[in-house]
């Protein structure tokens, strides 16, 4: 099912849902039947992927959507991935890593106009530098706030 090539315009494994588990023990199943996968770090990304969108034009009622639960930086259809019919596939890019995280699992498999949607995190579009998470600026500033008594003695 992924593009052996691995190129951007093809469906990569993590693309595609999952059924739903049906080895869970009892106490773990919750009130809705979930498929289980397991996430890293390399597989999260600020790039939700977006399926099952009803072409219908309503990117903007999406976007709207997907803003409650961060700040957008970009977003565009993606024409040249495969889809099923009568639906289109968005990329959307947020701000903040939690705020993707967040709606990807506020989002997955809900309704929207008359379909369900499949939201799932796309790294292959990250770029090496985005990816790479940043130092903090003032090391000197978060030991003011973690020790301040060592800060004391020094004086």
């Amino acid at each position: 099912m992924a593009s052996p090539g691995g190129e951007l315009g093809g469906l990569f494994d993590h693309h595609v849902q999952r059924a739903v588990c049906d080895s869970r023990a009892k106490y773990r199943e919750g009130r809705r039947p979930r498929a289980v996968k397991v996430y890293t770090i390399n597989l999260e990304s600020q790039y939700l992927l977006i399926q099952g969108v009803p072409a219908v034009g309503a990117m903007k009622e999406l976007v709207e959507r997907f803003a409650l639960y961060g700040a957008i930086e970009q977003y565009n259809a993606l024409d040249e991935y495969p889809a099923e019919d009568f639906t289109e596939v968005y990329l959307i890019k947020f701000q903040h890593l939690q705020s993707a995280r967040i709606a990807k699992r506020k989002m997955d498999e809900q309704s929207f106009f008359g379909g369900l949607l499949h939201v799932c995190y796309a790294p292959e579009f990250e770029t090496v530098i985005s990816s790479v998470p940043k130092p903090p600026e003032d090391k000197r500033g978060d030991m003011h706030t973690a020790h301040p008594l060592k800060q004391r003695r020094r004086i």
